[in-house]
């Protein structure tokens, strides 16, 4: 099938963009795109391209902008229940930390998790897969972490694997059995930890041996911070996954600066998320570092907070700088990449073009598929979106309105 008569066609060029390249688009004016057994086979001007491939299946752009599908690097979106209620406590003025203290928060959600079956979680996270798709989003990453039992956990992850079989959303699978202490160990971290260490990661390599057959393995992430996991446990629980031969990623900084971003540094993490109490030293390393630092405007958005990742000190420094949308019941219950760009452009100050850039190639590098997807190359999968739009400053101008036309996946063309 050959794409023709972009207005832009954004290729993204060139691999993950680092500090002040951040924003280079590539851009075609009048560009197409040729795909072939579901890869990029050839990109170009249309007039070129059809002229080459004169007896290819076509699809008129129509002048509008054609550009990679977003990729979503940190979302928590299996989960069972909600938290509507927590919202307005929120409103009547508790923080978060206070109701997570009063057993709500994500314990509220793994109380519904936990009793939820395969079937039902299957069947809660579907709708919300199909409204990330519709709105652009062609791969994300879906943590675990509302089970904190091996049971339950794996049941996620059987549901995740069984979503990502049934498609068309590409998922990438993450082992968050650090994202709280149960409810079991309270004033307990230190056992609970050492059953992760002990049990849970063993058990969870094996079982993905054997239950998950041509994937790779999942990434396994910790939520390093206060009412949390610590510093230490947090490096005993990313070491024993490193010693097996996970991929890692942590949650850090989102309140208090624990040393999270410096572990994630030191232990080779594809990505330090959140980054909002980030200290200039750590930013600093992490610009030095081939971690990427992914920030989550929906989080302090959601939470009603002043203060956001420092995306500009990043860039500044040097760093490779990626957005998601923490998609989860508790803070953040977005399912659209194009909301997090317009919160970008706002909070984290930066241009369109930055934050498509940041929302796609970068976002690709933070869960390691930078080499397949995140940018319209040759040899790349064929993920694309053609937007109802002819100038894509108009992505983080615009807001509440889904932008996306069609989305190609894999090749395939789903009309919106």
């Amino acid at each position: 099938m050959l794409i023709h008569s972009a207005s832009q066609l954004i290729t993204i060029a060139g691999g993950p963009q680092r500090g002040q390249e951040l924003g280079n688009l590539g851009i075609i004016p009048g560009g197409a795109v040729l795909i072939q057994d579901g890869e990029i086979a050839a990109v170009g001007s249309s007039s070129e391209l059809r002229s080459i491939y004169p007896d290819e299946p076509q699809l008129d752009a129509g002048g509008q902008v054609v550009l990679p599908g977003f990729v979503d690097p940190h979302t928590h979106a299996i989960w069972a229940g909600d938290r509507a209620a927590e919202f307005e406590m929120r409103l009547q003025g508790k923080s978060y930390l206070e109701i997570l203290k009063e057993g709500g928060g994500i314990l509220s959600t793994v109380r519904a998790t936990r009793t939820a079956s395969l079937e039902k979680l299957i069947s809660e996270t579907r709708p919300r897969l199909w409204s990330m798709f519709k709105h652009g989003t062609t791969t994300a990453e879906i943590k675990t972490g509302y089970g904190l039992r091996t049971v339950t956990e794996l049941r996620m992850l059987q549901a995740l694997l069984a979503l990502d079989k049934e498609g068309p959303l590409e998922i990438v699978p993450t082992f968050l059995g650090a994202h709280a202490i149960p409810p079991e160990y309270k004033d307990r971290s230190d056992e609970y930890t050492e059953l992760l260490c002990n049990t849970m990661i063993p058990i969870l390599h094996e079982w993905w041996s054997q239950r998950a057959l041509g994937y790779e393995l999942p990434f396994v992430d910790v939520f390093c911070e206060t009412g949390a996991f610590s510093l230490e446990q947090s490096r005993a629980i990313l070491g024993k996954a490193r010693e097996l031969g996970f991929p890692l990623k942590i949650h850090a900084d989102e309140f208090d600066n624990l040393g999270g971003t410096s572990l994630a540094i030191e232990l080779g993490a594809a990505s330090a998320d959140h980054l909002v109490a980030t200290s200039r030293e750590d930013i600093d390393s992490i610009a030095q570092s081939d971690t990427v630092a992914v920030a989550l405007p929906c989080t302090p958005f959601g939470l009603a907070e002043e203060h956001y990742t420092p995306a500009r000190e990043i860039l500044a420094a040097g760093g490779t700088l990626a957005i998601a949308t923490d998609l989860n019941p508790g803070t953040a219950w977005c399912e659209s990449m194009q909301f997090v760009l317009a919160l970008a452009c706002r909070y984290l100050r930066l241009t369109p073009a930055q934050a498509i850039s940041a929302g796609t190639i970068n976002s690709a590098a933070a869960i390691g598929r930078a080499d397949r997807i995140g940018s319209l190359e040759v040899g790349k999968q064929a993920d694309l979106l053609i937007l109802s739009i002819a100038d894509y400053r108009h992505l983080g101008y615009r807001f509440g309105t889904n932008l996306v036309q069609t989305v190609i996946k894999k090749g395939q063309v789903y009309p919106n």
